[in-house]
């Protein structure tokens, strides 16, 4: 059985997915962009900027699921130009200090509202 997560301190979702699924322990966290959940107005002018509050979207759903970023088993970050990897990826290890989750990156031609960069992830309860 799944479980759908959702909570409002995170952006709502813009199409018809959930902000998470939860099956037997494992938790799917969609894509977040730089969206303030409560404006839901994008945030950051520049990747690092961005990579902040995705990475803060992120922790809100997974602290919504009973989870946190020490759970987190797979990152995958959407750039839209491999220009900001070593921005977003300053931004990015801090939050896994020790013992980071594998993890993909790939750029791709256009994001959600043209951002700069999306971070899905999977992790465990």
């Amino acid at each position: 059985m799944k479980n759908i997560i959702s909570t409002d301190k995170a952006p709502s979702a813009i199409g018809p997915y959930s902000q998470a699924v939860e099956h037997n322990g494992i938790i799917y966290c969609s894509g977040q962009i730089p969206l303030d959940p409560d404006s839901m107005e994008l945030v950051g002018e520049n990747a690092a900027e961005q990579a902040k509050q995705v990475m803060k979207n992120l922790a809100a759903v997974l602290e919504e699921a009973g989870s946190d970023f020490s759970k987190v088993l797979k990152c995958t970050i959407f750039l839209d130009s491999m220009d900001d990897f070593g921005a977003v990826n300053e931004v990015y290890g801090g939050y896994f200090p020790n013992d980071p989750p594998a993890r993909a990156t790939v750029a791709v031609q256009t994001l959600p509202k043209n951002v700069m960069v999306e971070i899905s992830c999977i992790a465990y309860k």
